[in-house]
């Protein structure tokens, strides 16, 4: 009898041919894509319908090319991420878990097209509004603390614990201008509308609580504790930095562990999944359906969890590198509380450098050569860990991750077709 192959083994083999850019992010109830052109979100709402929305991206290399140059890409792209997962995730929250009455009230607001349309203007002119009424504006919504930042989801998106696929092989040019028709995004606000009530500053309190909850747990904790271990920091600096090290993925590995027993946390790492079988799905050339996505493994060799086990790894050898003994020693920094704060204001300072490192190693080096016996063994960790961040998923998150996919394909098939148009009159004008 043939032994299955594990979804660990499944994800090495059967890597697809077609290499994506396109990556994703897990969210409540739903799933988040991201292409050259656009982001997407879709989100299964309480009636059991399928909700989706989609942004433009804006590339900012033109103007400052400086955060594209080699260990500056990793900061951007993980700063980058952070954000948009606040957006998709501030989207998700209030239409996966709108109140019924809130749900009634949305769907009023709601235009309706078609004959749905026609029939509202039928019944009279206190319903005809309703073939002009916008959709609910994000400048509508007010703030919860409850709803934004105490969600789990909120706290694990700070802390960076999301999938993230990154450009494999893309060149290093600069992507064609976004298509200016392009067909508009499900229920956007216009660029020029006034700035929703959730905006910057909100979403700005609530990264900056999750960061800072982020550095207690992963940087102060380990250090502190290490300290009680090992003693003080320039006694042994190898073995301090190991031990912090371990404890740093110790914390890590059981806080993602924790959370995973939450029953709303379960559902997110499904739809972790779903996105990783529709990834799957697309780079072996089979039409995205939920029965040809539900074959392939839960597992992806290119999964942002394999950035974040780098990211710890990478800081043992950073910060056992750094001269910090040197400074502590000519500033004559005192043993205890002192010593302990410069050397965890240091591992704060070099975390930039830490994820410069990671993603040079984990996203432009492991993902442009997939085929290289050492990167399943640098990959692996990361691959482990996705077992406690992935789930099986039911059709219905297949059905998620496919209608936000479609919307980043739908997207880029429009601008390479604007492109080839453009290409065309240019050689025209030529020959003419």
């Amino acid at each position: 009898m043939t032994r299955e192959k594990s979804d660990l083994s499944r994800a090495f083999a059967e890597d697809g041919a077609r290499k994506t850019h396109v990556g994703g992010q897990a969210l409540l109830e739903g799933i988040m894509m991201r292409g050259k052109y656009n982001w997407s979100v879709a989100v299964r709402e309480p009636s059991g319908a399928v909700y989706t929305e989609e942004h433009d991206l804006a590339s900012g290399k033109e103007k400052n090319g400086w955060l594209y140059w080699p260990l500056v890409r990793g900061c951007r792209a993980l700063v980058e991420s952070l954000v948009l997962g606040f957006k998709a995730l501030e989207i998700a929250t209030l239409h996966a878990y709108a109140e019924e009455d809130e749900g009634e009230e949305k769907a009023k607001e709601k235009p309706v097209s078609g004959t749905a349309c026609e029939a509202a203007c039928e019944q009279g002119p206190e319903h005809e509004a309703a073939c002009e009424q916008p959709a609910r504006q994000e400048s509508e919504l007010e703030f919860s603390w409850r709803d934004d930042f105490g969600r789990p989801d909120t706290v694990i998106d700070a802390l960076g614990a999301q999938s993230s696929l990154e450009v494999v092989g893309e060149a290093e040019g600069d992507a064609p201008e976004p298509v200016a028709n392009s067909k508009d995004a499900h229920n956007i606000p216009s660029a020029k509308e006034p700035e929703s009530e959730f905006g910057k500053k909100e979403m700005a309190i609530s990264m900056v609580c999750g960061l800072a909850l982020g550095i207690v747990l992963f940087i102060v904790a380990p250090a502190f504790i290490t300290n009680l271990i090992v003693g003080e920091y320039d006694g042994n600096t190898l073995l301090w930095n190991i031990v912090d090290g371990v404890l740093r993925v110790a914390v890590f590995v059981f806080y993602i562990w924790l959370i995973g027993r939450m029953s709303e946390i379960k559902r997110m790492f499904g739809y972790h999944g779903a996105e990783h079988k529709t990834i799957h799905c697309y780079e072996h050339g089979l039409p995205l359906t939920p029965e040809n996505a539900r074959s392939f493994p839960r597992l992806h060799v290119r999964c942002g969890t394999a950035f974040l086990i780098m990211v710890m790894i990478i800081a043992i050898f950073v910060y056992t590198v750094v001269p910090l003994n040197a400074l502590i020693a000519a500033w004559g920094v005192p043993d205890g509380a002192p010593k302990l704060a410069l050397v965890i204001l240091s591992r704060i300072v070099l975390m930039p450098v830490i994820a410069g490192v990671s993603y040079e190693i984990t996203v432009r080096w492991a993902g442009s050569h997939p085929d290289n016996p050492l990167v399943k063994v640098v990959l692996w960790p990361g691959m482990q860990m996705q077992y406690l961040t992935t789930n099986e998923p039911d059709d219905g998150m297949l059905e998620c991750a496919i209608a936000a996919m479609k919307l980043v394909l739908d997207r880029e098939e429009a601008e390479a077709e604007q492109a080839a148009q453009v290409e065309q009159a240019k050689q025209a004008a030529q020959t003419a």
